[in-house]
Formats: structure tokens, C-alpha cells, sequence
């Protein structure tokens, strides 16, 4: 008769997997734990729902002004939040000022991250002639107000969608690539790395399989600003006057043209582009903060 000896599994070394929590889950759970991040969360998903899903439901014209409704106080004529001084309903423009802030600003945080990842994982993995040289091109360019450079650009190119991505896109690199950098340089040392370059591994192998990948935390935190940053430039161009030509619309230009109402009482045509604004940035800074503490290695018990 034979008989089965069960495995003996010594005291305090249970299966890994059951004992600890793997680390996306550790990850998620300090997330979630964040009640500020949670909150950024939701307010983005209701403004996203808000600007792409609201015109489905909320049809308004959009395209072609009437000044006989302009103006007009919230609740009049069935408009909700009243209308624009163009005559437009200010839900409606709302939303469709809304696509264009969150696009720009999206695309233009995630290109600039992109970039700067890229640029500092090499400069800050090579070291040497190449980093002195490619980080005094960023020092250069750092010298240089963002501002003074965006105004420049938007007044000598018509500005559109694409022309605000990648010109807002081309200042907003720069802090992404100094991270990076800081986190390239540091990682370039590690065991991993020098045992790539024994077996034969070259320098790209070696930014896009171990520093990056390494550096994701950092990367994913700073994009989560890097969007909001984006979004406060857009209403800032738009607040000068730099903003996409008629029937667009961003949440800074419908705030730049409300303020020329100030003094006449027209408060519905300052205060809901202007909260809508704060709201997306908020967001953005709480879900950031939420993933830096949950990529936060002394968070993970």
C-alpha cells in the first residue's frame, strides 16, 4: 500500500503569492486610500462624460452666432445657464469648449512626457560630453520664461488644435527630461545594467528595457502634471487673445470674453469656464499626488 507524504512547507514561508499581495495590487490599494485622488478621479470622469457624452443628450447650435440671444440670464428661453454673448447656449459651449481644452491638453502633456522621458533617459544613461551638452540645451531653454515663448509662437503662427499641441508640448518637456535624467542616473549603476553591458547590450537596449521602465513611477506622476499644466496654458493663450478661431472654443477663451462683461453683472459668463478650469486642474494634481504616494516605495508595507 503506498502512502503520500505531503509537502512541508517550514514555519513563515506560506506561498508567496497568498502571503503578499502582488505589487499592483499594493499599488492600487494606497491609491485608493488616497480620498483626494479618488475624488480627482471622479471629477474627471464626470467632466470627460461631460464634454464628449453631454452633446449626445443636450443638442445645442454651436455653429452659427445670434445676437438676438445673446446675453440672455440663466434659466431664459430654456437656456439652462443662459447664453454666451455670441448668442451660443453655455452648456452647450461648455462642452464643446470642453473637447478642446482636455484634447490640448492631453496630447500636449503626454507628447512633452514622451519627449522628456526619451531625451533625459539618454542624457542621464550616457553621461559624460553628451549629458553636459544635451542638459545645457535644457538649462538654455529653462532661462527662457514658458510664457514669453508661447505668446511669441501663438502670434506668429495661426493658432490651431495642432499648432497649441505642439508648441505648448515644445516648453513643457523640459522638467520631464531633468527627472528622467536624475532617475537615469542613478539607475545606471545597478547590477542590472552592468550585467546587460556584459552580455553585449547597447545603450538602447539599455534606455528602453531598463531605465525607463525603472523610471515608469516618476513618468506617470509627473504626466498627471504635465496635462494640467498643458490645460492652464491653453486658457492662458486663450486668455490673451491666442486662442482657435471662431466656431471653436476653449474654457480660456469663453473666461477672456466674459471678462469684458464684468462690469454689466453678466456673472454667468465668468464663473462657469472659470470653475470648469480649476476642477480639471484639481483633478489632475489629486490623481498625481495619489500615484506618488502609491509609487512611493516606503508606502508599500
Amino acid at each position: 500500500m503506498s502512502t503520500t507524504v505531503a509537502p512541508v512547507t517550514a514555519p513563515g514561508h506560506e506561498d508567496a503569492a497568498q502571503a503578499t499581495p502582488s505589487l499592483a495590487r499594493r499599488t492600487l490599494r494606497v491609491f485608493t486610500g488616497n480620498k483626494l485622488a479618488l475624488t480627482g478621479v471622479v471629477v474627471l470622469l464626470l467632466l470627460l462624460a461631460f464634454s464628449y457624452l453631454g452633446p449626445l443628450v443636450y443638442d445645442t447650435e454651436q455653429i452659427h452666432t445670434d445676437l438676438s440671444q445673446a446675453n440672455l440670464p440663466p434659466g431664459s428661453s430654456g437656456h439652462l445657464l443662459g447664453t454666451t454673448d455670441l448668442g451660443y447656449d453655455m452648456i452647450g459651449r461648455l462642452m464643446v469648449a470642453g473637447q478642446t481644452s482636455l484634447e490640448i491638453g492631453l496630447a500636449a502633456g503626454l507628447l512633452a512626457t514622451l519627449f522628456g522621458t526619451v531625451y533625459g533617459a539618454v542624457s542621464g544613461y550616457f553621461g559624460g560630453w553628451i549629458d553636459a551638452a544635451m542638459m545645457r540645451v535644457t538649462d538654455a531653454a529653462l532661462a527662457i520664461p514658458a510664457m514669453f515663448l508661447l505668446v511669441v509662437v501663438a502670434a506668429i503662427i495661426t493658432p490651431s488644435k495642432g499648432v497649441l499641441i505642439m508648441i505648448i508640448a515644445a516648453v513643457a518637456w523640459l522638467s520631464p527630461a531633468r527627472l528622467v535624467r536624475g532617475e537615469a542616473l542613478s539607475l545606471r549603476n545597478r547590477e542590472y545594467v552592468q550585467a546587460m553591458r556584459m552580455m553585449g547590450g547597447g545603450g538602447t537596449r539599455a534606455v528602453f528595457k531598463h531605465i525607463v521602465p525603472n523610471a515608469i513611477g516618476t513618468v506617470i506622476v509627473n504626466c498627471t502634471f504635465q496635462i494640467a499644466d498643458a490645460i492652464l496654458y491653453v486658457s492662458y493663450l486663450a486668455f490673451l487673445g491666442l486662442s482657435i478661431p471662431p466656431p471653436s472654443a476653449d474654457w480660456g477663451s469663453m473666461l477672456s470674453a466674459g471678462i469684458t462683461y464684468t462690469q454689466n453683472g453678466y456673472w454667468w459668463l465668468i464663473f462657469p469656464p472659470g470653475i470648469a478650469i480649476v476642477l480639471v486642474v484639481a483633478a489632475f494634481n489629486f490623481i498625481g499626488d495619489g500615484l506618488r504616494d502609491a509609487f512611493e516605495v516606503r508606502l508599500r508595507k
